[in-house]
């Protein structure tokens, strides 16, 4: 894994609520990662978008223990995403403190009853898309989570782009596209993030999702911080 630039990523977030971190696997870690997919062992539940409205698509929630790359990511990127997400909060007003080691919150989470595992991998194919939402899960919620593009635009896969809108209180939504490669890493707000506005910090909801692939297959990982009820 390639070290973030945390300073860089702390200022993208602070203004855009999500962050670029490229080349956080390579090539051939993303082939195996996304080889994973058929290996039904690995995983406690697949959903198919289509069945409950979620668009059209396929992802399957790992099951504990989590495979090591997996374990690493949420592990290493925990600490350093605490520090942010504790600031957001102090700077909104909530209450929720986040503990420096990611072990030390999943022992809350569990504590509250959310002890299921909420890594997932998505597989989507022509015609797939993923709506627009918010992996909340239960009472405590990490504020930011991880998602790395395993599949190459343009030669796996075309369209297929990661949108994150962002709804600001009586103005019209904001939309951002990233434009990720195989192997980067994006950075967003779960739910809310703060802005500073003339009369002070205000919250701006955020929703993500995945345009509608043109061709070939595209595979994602999603590294979410706190576990499902």
């Amino acid at each position: 894994m390639n070290a973030p630039d945390w300073s860089r990523i702390e200022a993208e977030l602070d203004a855009h609520g999500c962050a670029l971190i490229p080349r956080l696997l390579d090539a051939d870690a993303c082939a195996e990662i996304a080889g994973w997919y058929d290996r039904p062992e690995l995983f406690r539940s697949t959903v198919v978008m289509a069945r409950h409205g979620f668009g059209r698509g396929e992802y399957r929630y790992f099951r504990y223990d989590l495979p090591p790359r997996v374990q690493a990511l949420r592990t290493d990127l925990y600490p350093p995403l605490a520090a942010i997400a504790n600031r957001w909060n102090a700077a909104m007003g909530l209450p929720a403190r986040f503990p420096a080691e990611h072990a030390d919150f999943l022992a809350r989470c569990h504590a509250a009853g959310q002890t299921r595992p909420t890594p997932l991998l998505l597989r989507y194919g022509a015609g797939d898309y993923n709506c627009l939402h918010q992996d909340l899960y239960g009472e405590h919620v990490f504020p930011l989570q991880v998602a790395v593009l395993l599949s190459e635009p343009g030669r796996d896969f075309e369209g297929g782009e990661f949108v994150l809108t962002e709804q600001r209180p009586r103005m019209q939504s904001r939309a951002e596209v990233a434009p990720l490669r195989q192997g980067d890493a994006l950075v967003f707000a779960v739910h809310h993030r703060p802005v500073r506005g003339a009369r002070g910090v205000y919250r701006v909801n955020l929703r993500h999702g995945v345009s509608r692939l043109r061709a070939g297959r595209r595979h994602t990982l999603g590294v979410i911080f706190h576990d499902a009820a």
